[in-house]
């Protein structure tokens, strides 16, 4: 019998990246494999790649669960933010590919594929980031190759059209920077950390509580920070990696408080994601 346990990682890696949500790309990699061994032992040995037909069975699904999530999303309470997940990104990824893969699981990236369609977001992630043929993307989407091709062209204009970020080593120095003014309370010296129009977004998911709706200006979100240190006692600020990039977790005696992620451009913090709901929170209580 073949072998196809050993796939399961980057199916795994790319339903994350397709649905931005690792809970939901485990239950999908399971489906998939559920499918799979529910065919007869002739129809498995019968497939010439298993690998392939997995990666198409996975991406179609996830491409059924992307057209209902929208709708899912109108209801979803406060901002929607993709599940974080700790440490290095190679975690979702084939070792050989982790230069490549891990600048595609990023926040920053991740909530650039969220403006997509279904249909770009599935052809741009099976194409520019796995490397799959336009002929097998076409398969999946049941399209023609042209289509899919125009799809993921579409998509690569949305990618190029957002900033490039800064370095890893110089994000690391300013995001410990930002730590060290939040934890003093120094709202100057958060505001000289912070781009202009620098932007908080906050997931509580209804479940906790957090700002509902993105706040935008460098002296609103400093002074937000401060005040939030103020009504959370003995609050600890931990760096990390969130998908890959300098972060930070926030802490307090009973537990987790929340993960931060940040989109830093030069010497500046132009974004955070700050992610409250603890159901997307599951594996960072076990860090």
């Amino acid at each position: 019998m073949t072998d196809v346990l050993h796939e399961r990682r980057q199916l795994t890696g790319l339903a994350y990246r397709l649905l931005g949500s690792l809970s939901d790309a485990e239950d999908v990699v399971q489906e998939a494999y559920g499918r799979w061994y529910a065919l007869s032992g002739p129809q498995r040995e019968a497939i010439e790649s298993p690998g392939a037909w997995l990666t198409t069975v996975t991406s179609r699904i996830c491409l059924d669960q992307l057209g209902s999530a929208r709708a899912r999303r109108e209801r979803y309470v406060g901002e929607w933010i993709p599940e974080p997940v700790p440490g290095q990104a190679a975690s979702l990824a084939d070792p050989a590919d982790r230069v490549t893969l891990d600048e595609s699981i990023t926040m920053a990236f991740l909530v650039v594929l969220e403006s997509m369609t279904p249909a770009e977001r599935v052809a741009f992630v099976l194409h520019d980031v796995f490397g799959y043929p336009f002929a097998e993307v076409a398969a999946v989407l049941g399209r023609s190759t042209a289509a899919s091709r125009q799809l993921a062209s579409s998509a690569r204009r949305r990618v190029r059209a957002a900033r490039p970020p800064a370095p890893a080593r110089e994000s690391a120095e300013v995001v410990r920077a930002f730590k060290t003014a939040w934890e003093a309370g120094d709202i100057e010296g958060l505001v000289g950390l912070l781009d202009p129009e620098a932007t908080v977004v906050a997931d509580g998911g209804g479940l906790v509580s957090a700002v509902r709706r993105p706040l935008v200006g460098r002296e609103r979100v400093a002074r937000y920070a401060v005040d939030l240190t103020g009504r959370i006692p003995a609050l600890t600020l931990v760096e990390t990696l969130v998908n890959g990039r300098p972060g930070l977790v926030a802490r307090r005696e009973d537990g987790l408080v929340a993960v931060l992620a940040f989109e830093v451009a030069g010497d500046a913090i132009r974004r955070i994601w700050a992610v409250r709901n603890p159901e997307k929170l599951r594996l960072w209580q076990m860090a």
